[in-house]
């Protein structure tokens, strides 16, 4: 797919880290699968994959979790 950022670049598969903030929890999933932009770099997610990233910050904020990093595992 052309990259609608840099508008040059075509993106590739690859992994990503994703930081994400949600209710004082601050989460980091490393190995997350994306379209990666060769040009620009810019990241593409799946709207599963998406789904699943928010469903982990909804869960972690409700357990009290402040910081935690873990490798993504895709359901």
């Amino acid at each position: 797919m052309k990259c609608v950022i840099c508008k040059h670049g075509e993106t590739q598969p690859g992994s990503v880290t994703v930081t994400l903030e949600r209710g004082g929890a601050t989460l980091i999933f490393k190995g997350v699968p994306a379209c990666i932009c060769d040009n620009c770099g810019e990241s593409y997610l799946d709207e599963s994959v998406t789904m699943q990233l928010l469903e982990a910050a909804q869960v972690a904020q409700e357990t009290g979790v402040q910081v935690e990093i873990r490798a993504f595992v895709a359901a």
